[in-house]
């Protein structure tokens, strides 16, 4: 059964049992306006959920029923028939929603005419006096003098005094119920002299007796055994204060740590007898915890549902059709999480709407559909809900991206070179940033994502995103499932405990002098070789200033610890402690208002032998080693600066130290490399003979040391990125062994290509790597490159050819060689592109194609003044003298075979590089 249609049954079955019980108090109290407006407030919601969920039957039958109230609220008088009539609607909606319920959400078949016409009549003729028409219509079935009889029961009636007075006073244009009552008898007393109507209606009928009969209809599903009745969905569920769950919680929580401390004194006394049922109590506290913490999970779909409506607004005002698309909606967390969760997730959203999906035209030029679609998905992740918002827009525009963190002063220009996309992309979360043009009711502020980050980084999650240009981005949330109870490690640093979450704890690693994990340092700077990565270490007392740099530096030089490999978001760094207890569930107690604005703690909690000990937060733990590693980059640049000053003799050089192809170290100069990188085995591709692998967009040529040397088979393969004007080279090393400041001094010359000689670096022989040797090997032209002005780097050259085959065989080769290439399929097209003002520096034309042939076309590009100084080259399939010399006639500068590709190369090399001297 829907979820939706379970809370219906739920609580309209709940509102029937509230009416049921308010109509007898207003039969007994009709002038209490109080009681009235809330039985009528209850019938007008159950038929307006009725109509919402498609279900007509229920629907008219509370219209009915509504409408009859709606003349109680209006001032008729309450009867004691008409309170029968509603309570028997009231049974017959119970005895639909009965059936309903078993049917499994299908209304069932049958007609509720009868009763509902018995409430119509009963409206109508609501103001007639208490009793008027049951009394008739029992004196017509009686006697045969219906109309004398009738009239003396009318007046009979009449003389009976009803209480008719209201409790307040009479609104502007409102008369009492004593003056309506007497017009209303003046009106019947009218009636009454024309003949009767020929034929019994069914309001003539004994009120009392239809509304039995009525009971007795609704009443027809037979009676079910005790054994065999099934609980209805009423019954299933109950609603409690959250107050109440709240209060319950708290107690749990204490009971966690009242068993903790007993599981703790079983420790200390292993042959206790309480440790059997002390154990059956830790199962059954679990259990209880579990159960607990079932009653505050709700499902993540509770804060999504005003996100559609939000999406449909935004769709309007940024006039962009707009789907959202929810996936997981079920996905249960904690309460709590949920209600904080909300705000972010909104933002989210609108981000995505705004800044990553492109209009209707620019979607429709980019090949994809005008709709754009933002993805809500939401899933189990071990002890975390993972929370994906996915748009299908451009992705994160890098370069808008730079221009701001340099424009707002965040960033140098040659930091950006240095940073990765995915780091580039992060700086959106910093305070302020926006790449919007203008300001706007949806963006453009600068306060957004920062707030977003800081609201999940508060409950303990974190907020990692991945873009694609042209696909799309995707922002990833992980959250705790829920903030009162966790499970953590607690750890021993400088003699105080602390506990740190497991869900941020990836592996622990001790480190020992003859383990296979050694701790290194580079630049001064400690990290972990785990598993041929490099990880930046920082002791926890240094972190909490409980001890010196110095000091904490000095235990890790005693290379024996433990190290918690943390991860939060993206980021895998070592935190060194002194020692490990044991995992251990706590109860989160909230950090003292003193003690919030220290980002190192998210809070504090008892253990066991009754101690109180701090929680470590994770994220303010990322954060501090992040500004660790670019405090400790300032000193070493001020170290190096001063260094400066006062040796010039003796001048240092920071080199890069490796290995590749054989044992020997080898060593490069760290200003000349771009980047150190490790790209999976699988993502080198092999093409035209060489290896590749996609860098930032672009294929980066791999280039090996020695002969013969070959990638690795599985795995990471490190390498040395070097970047200039645009093209990359990736240096295939086997292992990145250190950073030193050394003095360059090469005492030993070499004459092998590639090695400039040989220096002492920390007390070996080092060979300097030559890379001027390795950097044509990528590319020809590298050098040559860097002595072209930027604008000639990329020349325009217009391909005209009629004939689609060598058209698709050649423009390959004339972009591989690094022209901008614009095709056209024939002479006329072509000179409607030159006409429209772009510029090209060379034209490559077929000679024999239809309508206007090549020779005509270059004849007439020579007779424009616009045109005559382009070079034009003729291609052919037939080379002969004769062809050549009537090229040269008609103003082509060379004449080459189709087939000639090399020579193609060639003569545009020549021709450019002539007219390149004509114009110096």
């Amino acid at each position: 059964m829907d979820d939706l249609l379970r809370e219906f049954l739920t609580e309209t079955n709940e509102s029937l049992d509230v009416v049921d019980v308010e109509l007898v108090k207003f039969e007994q109290e009709p002038n209490n306006a109080t009681i009235l407006d809330n039985i009528f407030r209850l019938v007008h919601t159950i038929k307006g959920t009725c109509g919402f969920l498609g279900l007509p039957r229920l629907e008219a039958l509370a219209h009915a029923a509504e409408t009859l109230m709606g003349k109680f609220r209006d001032g008729a008088p309450v009867t004691q028939a008409a309170v029968s009539l509603i309570l028997s609607s009231i049974d017959r909606i119970k005895g639909i929603l009965a059936d309903l319920e078993e049917a499994e959400g299908e209304e069932p078949a049958g007609s509720d005419e009868d009763l509902i016409k018995q409430l119509e009549y009963m409206s109508e003729h609501a103001f007639e006096q208490a009793g008027g028409a049951a009394g008739k219509a029992a004196t017509e079935t009686a006697d045969d003098d219906a109309e004398g009889t009738a009239s003396d029961d009318a007046d009979a009636a009449a003389i009976k005094p009803i209480d008719q007075s209201l409790e307040r006073e009479l609104r502007p244009g409102e008369v009492s119920l004593d003056e309506l009552e007497r017009a209303f008898q003046e009106t019947a007393i009218e009636i009454e002299l024309p003949e009767p109507k020929p034929e019994p209606e069914p309001k003539a009928a004994d009120v009392g007796a239809l509304a039995a009969d009525t009971k007795a209809a609704g009443d027809h599903h037979p009676e079910k055994a005790p054994g065999d009745k099934k609980s209805s969905v009423s019954n299933q569920s109950i609603r409690v204060n959250v107050e109440t769950l709240e209060h319950l919680m708290t107690m749990v929580s204490e009971l966690v740590l009242t068993r903790n401390q007993l599981l703790e004194i079983v420790r200390r006394h292993e042959d206790s007898e309480f440790k059997v049922p002390l154990q059956r109590l830790s199962n059954v506290t679990a259990e209880l915890q579990e159960g607990v913490m079932k009653t505050r999970m709700q499902p993540i779909g509770n804060a999504w549902q005003k996100l559609p409506r939000v999406v449909r607004d935004l769709s309007q005002e940024l006039d962009k059709p707009i789907e959202l698309e929810m996936i997981g909606a079920d996905t249960e967390l904690d309460r709590q999480v949920l209600e904080l969760i909300k705000d972010p997730l909104t933002h989210m959203v609108r981000n995505s709407a705004d800044h990553g999906l492109e209009g209707p035209e620019d979607r429709k030029a980019a090949g994809k559909p005008e709709q754009g679609t933002i993805t809500l998905a939401a899933y189990h992740e071990g002890g975390h809900i993972i929370i994906e918002v996915k748009d299908d827009g451009k992705g994160l525009d890098v370069d808008a991206i730079k221009r701001k963190a340099i424009q707002s002063g965040m960033h140098t220009e040659a930091e950006l070179e240095k940073m990765t996309d995915a780091q580039i992309h992060k700086l959106i979360f910093g305070a302020g940033f926006s790449t919007a043009a203008k300001v706007t009711s949806v963006s453009g502020r600068g306060v957004g994502m920062d707030v977003v980050r800081n609201n999940i980084e508060l409950i303990g999650g974190s907020v990692d995103l991945k873009s694609v240009p042209g696909k799309g981005t995707s922002f990833i949330i992980k959250i705790p499932l829920t903030l009162a109870i966790v499970s953590t490690l607690i750890v021993e640093s400088s003699g105080d405990r602390f506990a740190i979450p497991q869900l941020s704890v990836v592996e622990l690693v001790r480190v020992q002098n003859n383990s296979e994990h050694r701790i290194e340092r580079i630049k001064d700077t400690p990290v972990l070789r785990l598993r041929n990565k490099l990880l930046p270490l920082l002791h926890l007392s240094s972190l909490l200033g409980m001890e010196t740099v110095a000091n904490a530096d000095e235990a890790l030089d005693q290379d024996n610890g433990f190290i918690v490999v943390m991860q939060v978001g993206s980021q895998t760094f070592g935190v060194v402690v002194d020692g490990v207890f044991h995992t251990e569930e706590i109860v989160v107690k909230p950090m003292s208002t003193m003690l919030r604005n220290i980002s190192m703690f998210s809070g504090n909690t008892i253990l066991g032998d009754g101690s109180v000990i701090m929680i470590i937060d994770p994220n303010g733990i990322a954060s501090a080693m992040a500004s660790h590693a670019s405090s400790a980059l300032a000193e070493q640049e001020e170290e190096h600066d001063e260094r400066k000053k006062f040796v010039d003799h003796h001048a240092t050089t920071s080199l890069l130290l490796f290995r590749a192809g054989s044992a020997e170290p080898k060593a490069v100069p760290l200003s000349l490399v771009t980047r150190l990188e490790e790209f999976q085995v699988s993502e080198i591709e092999r093409s035209n003979g060489r290896d590749l692998v996609q860098y930032r967009g672009v294929l980066m040529p791999l280039v090996y040391i020695e002969p013969g040397q070959a990638h690795r088979t599985e795995g990471t393969q490190p390498m040395l990125v070097f970047s200039d004007s645009g093209r990359s080279m990736g240096l295939v090393v086997d292992e990145i062994v250190d950073i030193v400041e050394a003095t360059l001094n090469i005492e030993v010359g070499s004459e092998v290509p590639g090695v400039l000689g040989s220096a002492i670096i920390k007390e070996k022989a080092t060979e300097i790597i030559d890379l001027g040797h390795y950097l044509p090997m990528a590319f020809e032209d590298w050098f040559v490159r860097k002595e072209m002005a930027s604008e000639a780097l990329t020349k325009s050259l217009l391909f005209v050819d009629d004939s689609s085959f060598f058209r698709n065989m050649l423009t390959p080769v004339l972009k591989a060689a690094g022209y901008d290439v614009t095709v056209c399929d024939s002479a006329r097209s072509a000179v409607q592109v030159l006409q429209s003002d772009r510029k090209f520096d060379v034209v490559v034309s077929d000679i024999e194609m239809p309508d206007i042939n090549g020779f005509e076309f270059c004849e007439a590009l020579r007779r424009d003044p616009r045109f005559r100084n382009i070079p034009v080259l003729a291609l052919s399939s037939l080379v002969t003298p004769a062809s050549i010399e009537r090229g040269r006639q008609a103003g082509f500068d060379d004449y080459v075979a189709k087939f000639d590709r090399p020579g193609l190369i060639a003569a545009l090399k020549d021709v450019l590089t002539n007219e390149a001297r004509a114009a110096a």
